[in-house]
Parts: C-alpha cells; structure tokens; sequence
C-alpha cells in the first residue's frame, strides 16, 4: 500500500489514525513535533504526510514549507482545532493536498488520503494525453476531425477574396476566432479587424456605434465619432449576432453593402469604405426572414457564402486535442501547471453535450485546473462541475429538442446562481449580453424580486 508519516503533538490523534491506517495495509510512522516528523520524513520518503499546523516547536506551515524543497513528491494533509481562514488560504498556496478540522472524521480523512495516493499514482503514470507542439499564438481553432476539416478548408478558400461571408453556429462554436482566421490569413491581414456585436449596445445607440456621428447630432453628442465602419479602413469589419439588429438599421446597413457608401449619423457628405464584411449568428435567419423580423434583402446580400459551424458535440473526436490545447493555454494564463486527466475524465468530457460549446468547454477546463491539486484533473472535480449543468439526463429522457434542453439549462443556472446574469454568462459559457438575448427568446420569466 503506501507509506504515511503522521506529525502531531495529540499522541491520541496518532495512535487512533496509526491503528486506523494500518488495518487498511499501510506503513505508518508518527512523530510528535516538527523536527523529529523531518528526520522520519528524509529517511523514509512517505506518500503521504498528515501534519498538524500547531506544534510544540516549529509550525506546520514551516515544516510543509521544508516537505515541498524535497524531490519526494509526497501530499500533504494539513490538520487543525482552530478555524483560521488566512492559515486555510495559506497552506493550500504553499502547495497542501487538503486541509481538514479536528476534531478529525475518519472517513474523510480515509477518503482524502485515497484520492491524495490515486492523484500521486497518475502523476507518477505515462502522461495520458500525446504531447503536441504547441502554436506561438494561441488564438487557432484546434480540431481534425472530418467536419473541422471542411471548415478549415472553407476559411483557405474565403481567405483569398473579399466576398460577404455570412457564419452560423451555436454559442461557444467559434464564430469571431473563425472570421479572425479568415482577416489573418487574408491579403488584408496587416488592416484591422474590428468586431462589433450588435446586441450589446442599447438600439438608441446602435447607429452612432456602426456609422458613427457629427458633433451635435444628438444630446450628449459633443464631439465628431468615427464608427466602426469608418474605423475598418480596408480591413475586416465582423458583425457578431446580427439577427439583433432592428429592421430600421438593417435598412440602412443593406444600403451601405449595396453602395458602398454611408454618412455618419447627422452628417450630410457620403463616406466611401472599402472594408469587407463578415457576419454571424447563432439564430435562424431565414426563419426571421418567414416572421417578416429580418429583411429579406439584407438576408441575401449578407449569405453570399455561408459558413456553418459544428457544435462540439458533433466533433466529440477533437476533444482530446482541445484539452491538450487548452491545458497548455491555461497554463500559462494563470501559471499553473497541471497536465492531465485522470482515468474516466476524458470520456466524461467526450460524454457530455456541450452546449455552450468550446467557450464552456475551456470555462470548464480553467475552473477544473483552478480546483486542481497537483497535476491531475480529477474526475470527482469534473462531475462537480457538470453537475451543475445536468444537461445529460435531459438528453435521456429524448423527448427534449435541444432548444428545450438548453432553455431549461438556462432557468437552472439562472436559479441557482440568484438570477445574477454576470455568473451565470461565466458558467453557460457565453456572453451576458448573448445570455439576455436567449432570457428574451425562450421567454424566461426572472422572479419578482427581480
């Protein structure tokens, strides 16, 4: 089994969990101060440390600050009578497994001990995942599979001209990246690329923000305002979730793309612009088009060639590489350096639907590495967190439309996180503005508190 070093001043705490311990098959050694726990520890090499943080000569913070100089890779469980939130915070920034309080439960501390000993025998395993070589820059779509193919296939044939590319997905299936990809490695990709998305301005403000405006065109106006357009130059401007658009700006952005000619919002001279234009939307616009929400003329001016995105689900495939490439990305964002999953997490990950789609999949994978302790991603830390979204026994039941099943995911997560929109964006993977958008299309009804 393993070796566990126990360090503790209560000789009853030592000889309860020794006995304890060994009847489950391990060796065990105690000391009952920090120096002599030391001694045990450089000549025995244990697994696992369980060590009290008040000790008659040095502290449990010293002596786990001196445990993680050593080249044994041993987990540290911290214990203590006192609740002290700042040596909590502390120890687990000087890298403890756990912390638990006395007086001390048996089966948690047997059940933190075992997975303290599974995370070290992963860690100590042949990486799970292939290492990749890793772009310099991250911001790439990562994917081999057959559908991702197409679409890369798609961006190297739009990357060579200028024509309107109308692109269609579910949230979360990469829309902006995939319009960047387009403005990158285009002729143009030295102009800018501006984004502007058009269901997170108030519509009062929406023209001024796409066409800009003359000092004085209306109250709080004090200053001339170039647009987007006008800020486009001859670059790429991509209009993020334009089925949001009211029909009176539709009207006047179609005769923009007609003419190639606009005036800024009370101006009189005609700008010229020479900019190309790429647009998405995770909505049905021939659908709108039917319910007279969408101009018809617009709609057919913007799909000169549409581009659909596969949403995660339906390239379950390319998840390993999304977690190697995420991983490493995290990584480095946060400077954490945890590598792996453990046994049955990635077929978890392959499992679920994700609909949120890759946005969710790296909010999961960055709030899963946050939990992290070590080197391992635990399967147990996933289920925490997917279980929040509960979106796989909706899909059992199959009687849902996945529009059903993610109505209801949003009222749950609305629910449990107090209606507040901020958090539930940052969980649902998706923007707050995009997530009011979807409050208005499923009808959602906040409480009346709200």
């Amino acid at each position: 089994m393993a070796n566990i070093l126990i360090i503790d001043d209560e000789h009853s705490i030592r000889e309860t969990l020794e006995i304890f311990l060994t009847k489950k098959g391990h060796d065990v050694y105690q000391a009952p101060n920090g120096t002599e726990g030391l001694t045990l520890f450089t000549r025995n090499k244990p697994d696992v440390v369980i060590l009290d943080i008040r000790l008659p000569d040095l502290s449990g913070l010293e002596v786990l600050e001196q445990i993680q100089q050593d080249e044994c890779p041993a987990k540290v469980i911290m214990v203590t009578s006192y609740q002290d939130m700042k040596t909590a915070i502390r120890t687990m920034q000087q890298g403890a497994y756990d912390y638990l309080r006395k007086p001390l439960d048996i089966d948690d501390m047997e059940r933190v001990i075992d997975q303290a000993l599974q995370v070290l025998e992963i860690e100590q395993e042949v990486p799970l995942l292939e290492e990749i070589e890793e772009p310099e820059n991250l911001e790439v779509i990562i994917g081999k599979s057959e559908k991702m193919l197409d679409v890369f296939k798609m961006i190297g044939l739009l990357s060579q001209n200028r024509a309107p590319v109308l692109i269609q997905g579910e949230t979360g299936t990469g829309k902006e990246l995939t319009a960047r990809m387009i403005h990158r490695n285009s002729p143009y990709h030295d102009e800018p690329f501006v984004t502007f998305d058009c269901s997170s301005v108030v519509e009062t403000l929406l023209e001024s923000e796409l066409f800009g405006h003359e000092k004085g065109s209306f109250t709080g106006a004090s200053r001339t305002n170039k647009g987007k357009i006008e800020m486009t130059g001859k670059g790429t401007l991509f209009l993020d979730e334009v089925g949001e658009l009211p029909l009176a700006l539709q009207k006047k952005l179609l005769g923009f793309l007609q003419r190639r000619e606009y005036m800024r919002v009370g101006g009189t001279q005609g700008l010229r612009a020479r900019c190309r234009v790429i647009t998405a939307t995770n909505r049905n616009l021939a659908m709108m088009v039917q319910q007279r929400k969408f101009r018809e003329d617009l709609y057919y001016r913007l799909k000169v060639v549409t581009l659909h995105l596969p949403p995660l689900r339906d390239r379950a495939s390319d998840i390993p590489l999304l977690v190697n490439h995420f991983l490493h990305k995290i990584n480095l964002e946060l400077g954490t350096d945890v590598a792996r999953l453990q046994d049955g997490a990635l077929a978890r990950l392959m499992a679920y639907s994700w609909p949120g789609n890759v946005r969710e999949f790296e909010n999961t994978l960055v709030e899963a590495v946050v939990r992290a302790r070590g080197k391992v991603v635990l399967l147990d830390d996933l289920e925490k967190i997917l279980s929040t979204h509960d979106v796989l026994s909706a899909q059992k039941g199959g009687a849902s439309s996945l529009s059903m099943i993610e109505k209801d995911h949003i009222e749950v997560v609305l629910a449990e996180v107090g209606w507040n929109r901020a958090e539930a964006s940052r969980q649902l993977g998706i923007t707050v503005p995009t997530l009011r958008s979807k409050i208005r299309k499923y009808g959602i009804i906040p409480p009346e508190s709200e």
